[in-house]
């Protein structure tokens, strides 16, 4: 109860970060396997508060709907590599990557696509960032890096990575169900997590709102480092 607590705060404040903060503690006390079900139904709930939070769920589709559609083909050919490829390698590399974009987008602030790169990157990064969830359970490499470059209004921000989240969230869910994985303890639990994850939104959101635009991106990308060390970490 205490990590679903820990991990929806930081939930509130950056948008993000949710699975990537919970499940590692869980899988020390439970096993991975037995966390990814304890996971998903909280981290879907997280994603659709914060999405009613942020607002303009019209707007983010019409917009950025080639790059959500374009996951879930990506989200498949990810799961097929994961059989043919060492998903935690795979892990290790993206985590470099991801700490090696983190340290160009401190010291590049000003960076920013035009919209034509937008419009030629958005499925191009929807695709990539599926095949990366599908072979090292990641969901913010490139779709992260593309949408910060963008410049977004920060509820526009949230609200079309949080799409992204619930959109590979769900297909994982529906997978885990299929491998009889969402036993009738782990929904139970996972139901408890989820009122804790509320609490934790609510104390996150409250700190969400007085961060400056600035401060905000700060916050970003500081929890984009601790998931790139994850990452690594996992691979060693």
């Amino acid at each position: 109860m205490a990590t679903y607590l820990f991990a929806a705060t930081a939930k509130g404040v950056t948008g993000l970060g949710f699975s990537t903060v919970c499940l590692p503690f869980l899988a020390l006390t439970v096993g991975l396997k037995e966390a990814l079900p304890l996971v998903i139904i909280p981290s879907i709930s997280s994603n659709l508060v914060v999405m009613r939070q942020a607002g303009r769920l019209g707007e983010t589709l019409t917009r950025f709907w080639p790059m959500l559609l374009t996951t879930l083909p990506g989200l498949v050919m990810g799961l097929w590599f994961l059989t043919i490829i060492d998903g935690r390698i795979a892990g290790g590399i993206l985590g470099s990557v991801l700490l090696l974009w983190c340290a160009f987008a401190y010291a590049k602030p000003d960076f920013r696509l035009s919209v034509t790169w937008e419009r030629r990157l958005g499925p191009v990064s929807g695709f990539l960032t599926g095949v990366t969830n599908g072979v090292t359970g990641s969901q913010v490499m490139p779709s992260m890096p593309y949408l910060m470059a963008l410049h977004l209004d920060r509820n526009l921000f949230l609200q079309a990575i949080n799409c992204s989240f619930t959109l590979s969230s769900m297909i994982m869910a529906l997978g885990l169900g299929k491998l009889g994985l969402f036993t009738v303890d782990a929904v139970f639990v996972s139901v408890l997590g989820t009122v804790c994850a509320f609490v934790g939104l609510s104390m996150g959101e409250r700190v969400r709102r007085k961060l400056s635009q600035d401060a905000f991106r700060l916050a970003l990308i500081l929890m984009l480092v601790a998931m790139a060390i994850g990452l690594i970490f996992r691979a060693i």
